[in-house]
């Protein structure tokens, strides 16, 4: 992974360079969810996956099932009914985990526009994980770069006014079906 690169400095004339060994090579992924509850504080619930066999030709990112696991997880630390507002990722389109999600009544999804990052709250997410953990770090090694995400996220998790702000950056109105009857 290339390090992003945040303000820094350096002598006059001398453009500052930041040195990394190899190339991206996509070894990480990960999904997140933003989560809203009325009255509670904003929660961040994510997972890290490590592609192990990315170079025999293994897959590279989360499959349907490492998403419906991690939205099980999801329901059972929420331990509320889950109305997922997804991007048009084609595994979140996948059949089978439509199937999941149409055989479950505590999950609700609807898909975002065909092209609307703006409207997504975890874009808001991945962009403080980039401008505080990892801006201006060269990796040394796997364990360096997932450990600086763990903490990256973890820091992000402790700060609900985070999550807050990047879901109110969308301007998605954040009501349910119980409010409206109110």
């Amino acid at each position: 992974m290339t390090p992003p690169t945040a303000r820094t400095w350096s002598r006059r004339g001398h453009t500052p360079v930041i040195r990394v060994r190899g190339r991206s090579q996509r070894r990480f992924s990960i999904a997140a969810l933003a989560c809203y509850r009325q009255g509670e504080r904003s929660r961040l619930i994510y997972r890290p996956k490590r592609h192990l066999d990315h170079k025999r030709g293994g897959r590279r990112s989360f499959t349907w099932t490492d998403y419906r696991d991690l939205l099980i997880a999801a329901h059972q630390q929420l331990g509320a009914p889950i109305v997922l507002v997804w991007d048009n990722l084609n595994v979140h389109k996948d059949r089978r985990l439509r199937e999941f999600i149409d055989t479950h009544e505590w999950v609700t999804c609807y898909f975002l526009p065909s092209y609307a990052p703006d409207l997504n709250p975890v874009e808001g997410i991945w962009s403080l994980l980039r401008r505080s953990s990892q801006a201006n770090t060269p990796f040394t090694d796997p364990d360096h770069l997932m450990s600086a995400l763990r903490h990256g996220l973890r820091q992000i998790q402790y700060r609900s006014n985070l999550i807050d702000g990047c879901l109110s950056e969308t301007g998605l109105t954040l009501t349910t079906s119980q409010q409206q009857h109110q």
